[in-house]
């Protein structure tokens, strides 16, 4: 599924890949993300993904309110889950209503693991 514009000037056509790489550069940005984990567990451990990965931890869809954004996250051992996934969402959110002009009406944070970090 991608996204598409009608404009003046012609056609947009946003690949779920770019979105993706979008939404993990704002989720990389906020604090207590260790970074974005793969949607599938193996052997119930998360597969922490590079920059270039990040469409398989983030997923797309829409409904008749707009598009929904599942992303899959693993934090920081030691801090409030509920505080970082909440601002979490609340940034995802508005950067992507700001900066697509889309309505977004749900981000869903799936944590997969926590990580201890030195």
């Amino acid at each position: 599924m991608s996204i598409e514009r009608n404009t003046n000037y012609g056609n947009i056509n946003i690949s779920n890949d770019a979105l993706a790489t979008l939404v993990g550069g704002i989720v990389s940005e906020c604090y207590g993300v260790v970074g974005m984990a793969s949607q599938k567990l193996r052997d119930n451990i998360a597969e922490l993904l590079g920059n270039e990965n990040y469409s398989k931890g983030v997923e797309v869809n829409k409904n008749d309110e707009g598009l929904v954004i599942n992303v899959y996250i693993i934090i920081t051992y030691g801090i409030r889950i509920s505080e970082v996934v909440n601002e979490m969402q609340k940034k995802i959110k508005y950067e992507l209503e700001k900066s697509l002009a889309l309505d977004i009406s749900q981000v869903n944070v799936y944590v997969q693991g926590v990580k201890v970090v030195e």
